[in-house]
């Protein structure tokens, strides 16, 4: 029976040192996915939380600067809460979603359907607008309303985003992934009904998400305002890239 007993005792005892080896390899492993998860997804709005918007915030602005060039203060913690809920119960890629005050097509009296986009800093050729529907899956979309390219007034456009590794220039679903890293300066290209016209970027801004002051027009000039949300893969707040038509 001593035997016995014994033998019983070190097998209990191997069973649970191979028990707590299996716990702590499970441990590993999830802190390991956590640490992946956190890199890949997190990391990058973090990052850009705390060095890209400051920098934005601290860049030049220049001429010409369109009458309506103003940004309101970042949200409350609690804003960034509310609009954090708001990403996981509405769609993004219907652009009516970005603002209750969105136009009906109804309003929509342009005579062009669509026309195209390039932004070289970015890699993105003949990409289409769209100035008849609300698909930011299948195209960009211009802000019904708002001027043509070409016409004195403002073209804004729409481009959904998501975290710049996925950023695809062919993908609508990201294709304004990169937006951040345009610069001052950098060139945007209009093609309406054939005619190219080069705009210039002049302002880089962000935004709260509720800011409509961004869709205002001017019609001192042609300009495009080019709006995705940020950070990217969030819809916190609003990325608002300024253009005007390049004097020739």
């Amino acid at each position: 029976m001593g035997r016995y007993y014994v033998k019983t005792r070190k097998s209990s005892i191997s069973f649970l040192y191979k028990k707590k080896t299996i716990k702590r390899l499970i441990g590993i492993f999830l802190v390991s996915v956590g640490i992946v998860i956190f890199i890949y997804f997190f990391f990058p709005i973090v990052s850009y939380q705390i060095f890209i918007e400051s920098a934005f915030s601290n860049s030049n602005i220049e001429v010409p600067i369109p009458k309506y060039l103003v940004v309101k203060k970042s949200g409350t913690f609690g804003s960034l809460i509310s609009q954090g809920f708001a990403s996981l119960t509405s769609d993004f890629t219907d652009a009516r979603n970005w603002y209750p005050s969105f136009p009906s097509d109804t309003h929509n009296t342009l005579k062009v359907d669509s026309y195209m986009l390039s932004i070289p800093r970015l890699k993105i050729e003949n990409a289409i607008v769209s100035t008849k529907d609300y698909d930011l899956s299948r195209h960009l979309i211009q802000y019904f309303g708002t001027s043509i390219p070409g016409e004195n007034g403002t073209a804004v456009i729409f481009g959904h985003s998501t975290l710049p590794q996925l950023f695809d220039p062919k993908n609508y679903k990201t294709i304004f992934a990169t937006l951040h890293t345009i610069k001052i300066g950098d060139e945007i290209e209009a093609i309406v009904n054939g005619i190219g016209r080069k705009y210039k970027v002049f302002s880089i801004t962000i935004t709260s998400a509720d800011d409509t002051n961004i869709l205002s027009q001017s019609f001192d000039r042609s300009y495009i305002t080019l709006i995705t949300c940020t950070p990217p893969g969030t819809v916190w707040k609003r990325l608002v890239v300024r253009a005007s038509l390049d004097s020739l």
